[in-house]
């Protein structure tokens, strides 16, 4: 495992631990600092299971 999927792996444990989810919300009627939340725990995600 290299040391960046390792970050990625740690990032996405801190998401789940200290950033609200957003999954049960339209994506479309967010604002833009909850948009760009989401797109960032999105980011990290997918680097995670890469």
């Amino acid at each position: 495992m290299t040391a960046r999927k390792r970050l990625f792996i740690l990032l996405a444990a801190a998401n789940r631990a200290l950033l609200p989810k957003q999954w049960h919300r339209d994506l479309a009627r967010l604002s833009n600092s909850r948009k760009l939340m989401a797109a960032y725990r999105y980011w990290v995600t997918r680097n995670a299971l890469d």
